[in-house]
């Protein structure tokens, strides 16, 4: 009997292989069936069985010959992750291949129960590898995700506002670490840039607990913003922060410190030759 191989058992049963593949995705994904459409399955396997026409040969899915492969379930995993499917879920776009065309390797190989074995061996190797690709993208991307998320959390909790012509405030609320500092310190100095600002004012209202690490990184901060020519003022600053300060034996140095954020404020108005009145 003549050897025949994956890939022109996917070529001459490609249409019934996308189909029923098509079936099984379908099925497994019941409860995720409005996040794909119908649409985006076929170009997706229709895509992997071209790669798999040409490539098949090849168990290394790490081979050039497997770029177009490898760059299909990347993406496809990119954009399961955003769509809150698990490993599992986008896992099955592969394994889900299994059943099909194990099928139409039986019946390719009827008559030859050695080949049958070799084919299954190389068919189940080679989308197992595939598979566990498509997890390891997933999971890639899924981290990505998450840092992206955060970093954008961390964005939007240290919001920089202008309170005066030429003073600006940052509010920090929750725990002050080294990645938050980094953004509280870009996005000060972003700002000192932006508005022209010679005064700045961080409030540490928000912030539970001063230790070392935290009043080095404030101090961090203000010696950033001086390099740009800004004046910081610390505002916030309650009893029991004070005692802690002065129990861990940090220097503030020359930094102004306040009690509220409207002490600072008056401050910062003193030092640009203004005053508010109140109205008669």
């Amino acid at each position: 009997m003549a050897r025949i191989t994956l890939a022109e058992i996917a070529d001459r049963h490609e249409s019934e292989l996308l189909e029923e593949w098509l079936r099984l995705q379908k099925e497994s994904l019941t409860s995720r069936r409005d996040l794909v459409s119908e649409e985006e399955l076929r170009t997706d396997s229709r895509r992997l069985l071209s790669v798999l026409r040409e490539a098949a040969g090849t168990e290394d899915i790490a081979k050039p010959v497997w770029a177009r492969g490898r760059d299909l379930l990347s993406d496809l995993s990119r954009r399961r992750a955003v769509l809150g499917f698990t490993p599992s879920e986008t896992a099955i776009f592969v394994f889900s291949l299994k059943q099909p065309l194990f099928e139409r390797i039986a019946g390719a190989t009827k008559d030859d129960s050695q080949q049958f074995m070799d084919l299954i061996w190389s068919a189940s190797t080679l989308l197992d590898k595939l598979g566990l690709y498509t997890a390891e993208a997933f999971q890639k991307s899924r981290e990505e995700l998450i840092i992206r998320q955060q970093q954008e959390r961390l964005e939007l909790s240290t919001p920089v506002v202008e309170l005066w012509n030429g003073v600006l405030a940052i509010p920090l609320i929750g725990t002050l670490d080294s990645n938050r500092t980094q953004v509280v310190m870009q996005n000060l100095l972003e700002a000192i840039v932006a508005k022209g600002a010679n005064l700045a004012i961080i409030d540490i209202t928000g912030v539970p607990t001063v230790d070392t690490m935290v009043a080095q990184h404030l101090l961090k901060t203000v010696a950033a913003a001086r390099l740009m020519g800004a004046e910081c003022i610390i505002s916030g600053i309650r009893p029991q922060i004070a005692q802690t300060i002065i129990h861990i034996g940090v220097d503030l140095g020359n930094v102004v410190t306040k009690a509220t954020l409207a002490d600072a404020f008056q401050v910062a108005l003193r030092k640009l030759n203004l005053s508010v009145a109140k109205l008669a």
